[in-house]
């Protein structure tokens, strides 16, 4: 105490900075490892993704490969016959559609993916062959009609269920409304010849 008293306020005013500066350094430390370890993990989940992305098997084969005609059929169901109307081509027997199959087998074989094999038959046919129209043009209201459809008839059951939830004015009330009297408004000279008339009668 001694010794605290004789090196007065000056010496616990530096004591007490010290102090401080020891705690923000300590604080900022902290900070650093929290960061640090945050950066680490985000490289982690990055490194894990990348890896992921180029385990995904990529739709093709090999070249010299022989596809299934499981394999024929999951690219021939995407397109149309190009002799028979609105019949997939993996479900028609016609000459020309196993004429077709086997384009596609062949262009598995050589490591074609599924959309480079439609592309194909694009630029042969036109988009008619495909049967899922692409989403551009015209074709988008093959996309847009569903929607408007599903969009109105949500509507019209909201107006209706509104209108079936409300309820309908009493048909007696209307009656009553309409058959009441209307009160008669009487004059002056009406009123003062009833209380005379009463009065008269009163007296009698």
């Amino acid at each position: 105490m001694a010794l605290d008293w004789c090196l007065g306020d000056n010496f616990r005013g530096r004591c007490r900075n010290l102090a401080g500066e020891e705690i923000f350094h300590g604080c900022i430390k902290k900070r650093e490892a929290k960061m640090i370890q945050k950066t680490n993990r985000l490289l982690w989940w990055i490194l894990s993704a990348a890896l992921l992305i180029s385990l995904i098997p990529v739709t093709g084969y090999a070249q010299g490969s022989d596809p299934t005609d499981d394999d024929v059929n999951a690219v021939a169901k995407q397109l149309y016959c190009p002799v028979c109307e609105n019949i997939p081509l993996d479900a028609c027997g016609t000459t020309a559609c196993e004429q077709w199959r086997g384009i596609i087998r062949d262009k598995l074989a050589e490591g074609w993916t599924d959309d480079e094999i439609k592309t194909y038959f694009v630029n042969q046919y036109g988009d008619r062959v495909l049967a899922e129209p692409p989403r551009r043009g015209f074709n988008w209201i093959v996309y847009l009609v569903p929607v408007v459809i599903f969009v109105g008839g949500g509507y019209l059951f909201y107006r209706g269920f509104q209108q079936w939830r409300s309820p309908e004015p009493d048909k007696n009330l209307r009656k009553k409304e309409k058959t009441t009297p209307k009160p008669v408004k009487l004059s002056e000279d009406d009123i003062n010849r009833v209380e005379e008339e009463l009065r008269k009668r009163s007296q009698g």
